[in-house]
C-alpha cells in the first residue's frame, strides 16, 4: 500500500514502473465457476486497464470523441446536464414535508441518466445497467462468497454482450447519430488500426460504470459534506459562488474512490522500502490527499484552502480520469439547484453515514433526508395559502 501525497503522484504519473495491466483484475482469488465465466469476455484493455502503446493510442481516440475541458463539457453536454438535474430537483420538490434518500433519488440516478444520454442507450435500459454497474464493483474491489461470485460474473458477461450489441447497432445505423459510440465509430473509420469496433464496445463498458459510479459518489459527498454541518449548507444557500471550491475540497476530502491498483514491472524503492517487480499495489488516493506533509490541517474540512485543487481524486499522469470536468459539472449543478429549490433540506434526525464494504469505491449506503423548500427563516414565518 502506498499512501504518501508524493509517492502515490509519482506511481501514478510512472506507468513504467506502475503497469496498469492488472487494474481491473479482482483484488482477490475468485472461485473457479467465477473465473470461467469471466474468461468469456474477450473486452480488449482499452484506457484504464492499458499500457502503452495501446493506452496512448485509445487515449487519443477518447479524447478525439469525448470533451475533457471545463468549456467543452459546458458546451456540448451542459444542456443534457442541466435538464436532468431539474427533473430530479422538481420530483425532490414535489416530495415536500417527507423524508428521501438523497443517493438512490438522486445521487445515483443523475450520472447515469447522463451517460446514459451520451452514449445514446434506450431509456428502458437503465435498471440493467445499474445493476450490472454495481456488481461490476463489487465483484472486483468486494470479497463475495463464491456464489454470488457467480451471480456477479454472469452478469458481467451480459453487460459486455449488452455493449457489444449496442456497438454492432451503431455500426448497422451507419454510425451516423450524435451519440459518442457513434462518434468513436466515425473516429475508426473502419480501420481496426485505429480502433475496432470491440475496442469501441469497451469504451462504453468503461464509461458506464465510471461514467457514473465515480460521480455519483462525488455528489453524495458533496450533500452529505454539506448537510452534516448545517452553516455550511447555509452558506451555500446564501453564495452559490461557493459550490465549486466545496466540491474540489470534497474531492481531496473523502474522494469517491479511496484506492487504484498499480502492478510494478521492475523494482522500486519508495523511501527505505524496495517493492519487488510483479507486485500489486494499491495506491491510497484517500490516504495521500490527507498527506499532511501536502496539505496543512488535512482532516479539517476548509473549501477555502489555497490548495484545495491539489488532490489526486482523478488521479494524475498519462490517466488522468477523463470525465473529471463532467463529473465536477454535474456535482456543481447539482448542489447549485438544490440550494436554490430546496434552501430547507436537512438530514433525516439520527442518521448515521455508512458506506458501502469495498477496497476502492466509497459510496454511501444511504443519505435520507428531510425535504423542506423553505429556509430556516422562512420555517419560522406564517405560510401564506
Amino acid at each position: 500500500m502506498i499512501t504518501q501525497h508524493a509517492d502515490v503522484r509519482n506511481a501514478l504519473g510512472d506507468n513504467e514502473a506502475f503497469s496498469n495491466a492488472l487494474t481491473l483484475l479482482p483484488i482477490y482469488e475468485m472461485c473457479p465457476e467465477a473465473l470461467s465465466i469471466v474468461m468469456e469476455i474477450d473486452a480488449p484493455p482499452t484506457t484504464a486497464a492499458a499500457d502503452a502503446p495501446t493506452h496512448t493510442r485509445t487515449r487519443r481516440a477518447l479524447r478525439a470523441t469525448f470533451p475533457n475541458t471545463s468549456a467543452r463539457v459546458n458546451e456540448q453536454f451542459g444542456v443534457i446536464v442541466r435538464r436532468r438535474v431539474d427533473e430530479l430537483v422538481s420530483r425532490l420538490v414535489a416530495r415536500r414535508g417527507t423524508v428521501v434518500d438523497l443517493v438512490s433519488d438522486f445521487a445515483a440516478e443523475l450520472p447515469l441518466l447522463v451517460i446514459v444520454d451520451l452514449l445514446g442507450v434506450p431509456p428502458e435500459d437503465v435498471p440493467s445497467i445499474k445493476r450490472w454497474s454495481d456488481g461490476q464493483i463489487a465483484l472486483i474491489w468486494g470479497q463475495p462468497e463464491p456464489e454470488e461470485q457467480v451471480r456477479l460474473a454472469r452478469g458481467l458477461l451480459d453487460f459486455w454482450r449488452y455493449c457489444q450489441k449496442l456497438v454492432s447497432l451503431r455500426v448497422q445505423e451507419g454510425g451516423s447519430g450524435d451519440d459518442f459510440i457513434s462518434k468513436a465509430l466515425r473516429y475508426r473509420a473502419g480501420d481496426d488500426e485505429i480502433l475496432t469496433e470491440n475496442e469501441v464496445a469497451s469504451f462504453a463498458f468503461n464509461l458506464l460504470v465510471a461514467g457514473h459510479e465515480t460521480t455519483s459518489g462525488l455528489i453524495a459527498h458533496s450533500l452529505d459534506n454539506a448537510l452534516s454541518v448545517s452553516t455550511r449548507w447555509e452558506r451555500l444557500v446564501e453564495n452559490p459562488a461557493g459550490v465549486p471550491a466545496f466540491v474540489e475540497e470534497t474531492l481531496r476530502f473523502g474522494p469517491a474512490i479511496d484506492g487504484w491498483l498499480r502492478l510494478t514491472t521492475r523494482d522500486v524503492t519508495i523511501g527505505e522500502t524496495t517493492i519487488p517487480a510483479g507486485s500489486r499495489c494499491l495506491l491510497l488516493l484517500g490516504a495521500a490527499n490527507r498527506d499532511s506533509a501536502t496539505f496543512a490541517h488535512p482532516d479539517v474540512f476548509d473549501p477555502n484552502r489555497a490548495d484545495v485543487r491539489d488532490h489526486l481524486a482523478f488521479g494524475y499522469g498519462p490517466h488522468f480520469c477523463i470525465g473529471a470536468a463532467l463529473a465536477r459539472l454535474e456535482a456543481q449543478v447539482s448542489l447549485t439547484s438544490l440550494t436554490a429549490a430546496v434552501p430547507g433540506l436537512r438530514l433525516a434526525p439520527e442518521h448515521l453515514t455508512s458506506f458501502k464494504p469495498n477496497v476502492g469505491f466509497r459510496a454511501h449506503n444511504a443519505l435520507p433526508v428531510f425535504v423542506e423548500t423553505f429556509g430556516q427563516m422562512d420555517d419560522l414565518a406564517p405560510r401564506a395559502a
